[in-house]
């Protein structure tokens, strides 16, 4: 990237990822890593002033059926491919201000064998890019309507979208009714939160009050047009009110694990004015054992959230 930019909408860095093994690689196109123009959370970026607000998308992702779809980067051995960012989209400068910035991208990948197993592996990477930003400090965002809306949904998404508007509700209320009824740990509460504490619980059950305040059927704008393989939806957290739907929600069923009203709740979890959820860790067994592990963390997890709500298997 330049070494002076004028104007957060005119910072653009490219990230250049090379395979400098012996062996093929097939890298996922994960929308949280630099191999996506996705405006996630893919770099670290500071300064003596402190860090710009993140005001980017936060994503569902399914790296098992990203990997069945093959959506994913092959790099021969000394092969490059270079991604080209703007990190105004992703990120407010208004409260460090201008000034220099040390910017670095994140080097966590995901690649997939010849069987289709999917493993971690991490990137060396260079020195923090420098940068000097002056002007204007953030891109305006665009007006969204507090009201359940549709955008680019045919009849027939529109009907699945109710049905898992309706379940949303449905386990809202059930996760909220649930924890006003305890007053200690359950097996239920411990599985997806881990060691049980007043004020933990407390934050939790005010998570889900707010979900419950915000109607799946009224408050809501959905957009069908994202076509990001192994996404089930993302939000802007900082943008109430619009869900993106993606193809891995379409694809699931209405109601259960990983379901269609489930990914609603796990979404509107993210927006800040909910609870400005996290994704820590995605999946089941990635939220058990935060929950075992971390359970400051686990109460800030949205898919901990999204599973506490689904109750599937059931827990009491």
């Amino acid at each position: 990237g330049a070494e002076s930019v004028v104007g957060a909408n005119n910072l653009e860095i490219s990230t250049t990822l090379t395979n400098d093994g012996d062996s093929e690689l097939k890298i996922l196109n994960d929308p949280n890593s630099i191999l996506d123009t996705f405006p996630a959370n893919s770099f670290v970026v500071e300064s003596e002033s402190g860090s710009p607000s993140f005001i980017g998308a936060k994503v569902k992702y399914s790296l098992e059926a990203a990997a069945a779809e093959g959506a994913y980067t092959v790099l021969a051995p000394g092969e490059s491919v270079t991604v080209t960012h703007n990190l105004g989209h992703a990120y407010n400068f208004s409260v460090p201000g201008e000034g220099a910035y040390d910017i670095q991208p994140s080097n966590v990948f995901y690649v997939v064998d010849d069987s289709g197993s999917v493993s971690s592996i991490t990137a060396d990477t260079p020195t923090a890019h420098k940068m000097q930003l002056s002007g204007t400090l953030a891109v305006e965002s665009p007006h969204l309507s507090k009201r359940i809306a549709y955008n680019g949904c045919s009849a027939d998404r529109q009907t699945l979208i109710v049905a898992a508007a309706n379940g949303a509700n449905t386990y809202a209320a059930g996760a909220y009714s649930y924890l006003q009824g305890i007053g200690a740990t359950t097996p239920r509460y411990a599985y997806w939160f881990g060691a049980y504490s007043g004020a933990n619980k407390a934050t939790v059950q005010g998570h889900y009050q707010n979900i419950v305040a915000h109607n799946f059927l009224n408050d809501y704008t959905y957009d069908c047009t994202c076509t990001m393989a192994g996404v089930f939806a993302y939000v802007y957290p900082t943008r109430f009110g619009t869900i993106f739907l993606c193809p891995v929600f379409w694809q699931t069923t209405t109601l259960g694990t990983d379901s269609r009203a489930g990914t609603l709740v796990h979404e509107s979890s993210h927006f800040n004015i909910i609870a400005g959820t996290q994704d820590v860790v995605y999946g089941q067994a990635g939220a058990h054992n935060l929950a075992l592990s971390n359970p400051n963390s686990a109460i800030t997890n949205a898919d901990s959230h999204e599973y506490f709500a689904e109750n599937t298997p059931f827990l009491a």
